[in-house]
């Protein structure tokens, strides 16, 4: 059983989707890590991010065990990711990685950008999880400032508009609703009501109806 979630920045689809793994007992892969992990690699390097050949060598050899979240999160951090990620040998490199993973004996859980629409196409349930930018990037401040990070709401709000943009406009594998795929705007939901409603989307997706 493989269940694709995607969405924009800070939609809650990575809380979603460690809930969902746990709930159903399936692994799960936050995608979004591997490109992060590729733009760490750069900038520990002192390398450019906006090179496509070195990007995508990076990833080429990019080993996700090795993977150090703690140094993958936060602004810097995401802003890199997206400009790695714009790039379609990037994303060819690591898409045999991701598949992989979804792949495994009982399937997986998967989030990321283009999970549904490109990674796993026949994903037994998608969702596409969304809010408005103004409710993102409220979450992704109050994140932030609980890691002492004073970045300002505006400038927030600015950076969530631009990877939207980035991501939905890129040439390959955009940000879209993929075929099949089951919105859950979370605007007005805290979080067990959101899992609460992913999970009922699931289910449904699963019994085909």
């Amino acid at each position: 059983m493989i269940i694709a979630i995607d969405g924009p920045a800070a939609s809650g689809k990575g809380t979603l989707a460690k809930r969902l793994a746990a709930h159903y007992g399936r692994p799960h892969l936050d995608t979004g890590l591997l490109y992060r992990g590729v733009a760490r690699v750069l900038l520990d390097r002192g390398e450019p991010l906006d090179d496509p050949a070195l990007a995508a060598a990076v990833a080429g050899a990019l080993d996700m065990g090795a993977l150090d979240e703690s140094r993958l999160r936060g602004r810097e951090m995401g802003e890199a990711a997206s400009l790695v990620s714009a790039f379609p040998a990037v994303r060819g490199a690591l898409l045999d990685l991701q598949r992989r993973f979804a792949g495994q004996p009982g399937g997986a859980v998967l989030d990321g950008r283009d999970i549904g629409s490109v990674v796993c196409p026949d994903a037994h349930a998608k969702l596409f999880v969304t809010a408005s930018p103004e409710e993102r990037a409220a979450r992704r401040h109050r994140e932030l400032a609980s890691r002492g990070d004073p970045t300002p709401y505006e400038a927030v709000l600015a950076d969530i508009r631009r990877r939207d943009e980035r991501d939905s406009t890129r040439s390959t594998a955009p940000l879209v609703v993929p075929p099949g795929g089951r919105v859950l705007d979370t605007t007005a939901l805290d979080p067990d009501g959101a899992f609460a409603a992913a999970v009922a989307l699931v289910d449904a997706s699963l019994a085909g109806s």
